[in-house]
């Protein structure tokens, strides 16, 4: 198989298309086209069922297209650490987390780092679903549990608490819940969304309930730090981390004594990148800020 072909199928299955392959390589959709086809006939199978739309893989063009799509990630990651500075870290740093941890906690604190290291480039991807890091879909993640992939390097971060909150002006309204069973008569600000972007998010719908039925909420909402804004507007009691419950000084811990869940925060990054100057600035940061000596 000749590398060149396997270079134009791979931007070609990518993009769905010759002609956005071919914006992408700089070359006539005719000219891709001709490649493709000559590399099904090498192979004596066919790659994409064309139709007027676009293009789909085949079930053959899907076994090849894992297998390029693998080794064009692998040789990305061997150019980035081959050209790493030896004397300092530098270069595009890309770091994934949820879109609570980011926005609330570590987007506050990132000038720290990127004034401490002039020459790293950070692109920050705030995803609550995880990003496939092996397929280098980022560099390094922060993920509120362990990671799943058995050849992931992981370092546990921190425990984060899960408190309950209210606003002044609810509780004026409303009071103060006096237990986990009174709860019930409060209004909840749930996390909305069938992939929470952390464990036990939700915990307050089943706290202290006799029955099996959960209480319903009041509000819903996909994101974390919306469900901030939303309890510090008074809208009802919830349960979210420390972290994304700063940027409001104004709310109240309610049922400060009760034992809450905990959520695991652990950075994570593949094998490949073990020795990477940049991971290792950017971990060290992560530990400093959270305390971790």
């Amino acid at each position: 198989m000749d590398w060149d072909k396997l270079r134009v199928f791979h931007a070609v299955a990518e993009a769905g298309s010759f002609t956005h392959a071919g914006d992408v390589l700089n070359l006539s959709q005719s000219a891709v086209s001709r490649q493709i086809s000559a590399l099904e006939d090498v192979l004596q199978v066919p790659l994409f069922h064309r139709h007027a739309r676009g293009l789909i893989l085949t079930e053959q063009g899907e076994t090849l297209h894992k297998t390029v799509r693998e080794v064009f990630s692998k040789l990305e990651m061997t150019q980035t650490l081959l050209t790493e500075s030896k004397e300092k870290a530098a270069g595009r740093l890309r770091v994934t987390t949820t879109t609570g941890f980011g926005n609330c906690w570590l987007m506050p604190r990132l000038h720290k780092f990127m004034e401490a290291n002039p020459e790293i480039d950070i692109c920050l991807i705030l995803e609550d679903n995880d990003l496939d890091l092996g397929m280098r879909e980022a560099d390094v993640a922060v993920r509120m549990h362990a990671p799943r992939q058995p050849d992931l390097i992981q370092r546990h971060l921190a425990d984060f608490n899960l408190p309950i909150f209210a606003a002044p002006q609810y509780i004026e309204r409303h009071g103060i819940p006096s237990s986990l069973e009174d709860i019930k008569n409060h209004q909840l600000v749930l996390f909305g969304e069938h992939h929470p972007p952390v464990a036990h998010i939700n915990w307050l719908a089943d706290a202290g309930q006799v029955s099996s039925h959960t209480r319903p909420a009041r509000l819903e909402v996909n994101s974390m730090a919306a469900m901030a804004s939303a309890i510090a507007a008074g809208l009802g009691i919830g349960s979210i981390p420390s972290y994304a419950a700063s940027k409001f000084p104004d709310l109240v811990q309610i049922l400060p004594e009760i034992t809450t869940p905990t959520v695991d925060a652990y950075f994570v990054y593949p094998e490949e990148l073990r020795s990477s100057k940049r991971v290792a600035v950017f971990r060290d940061f992560l530990m400093s800020e959270l305390g971790i000596r």
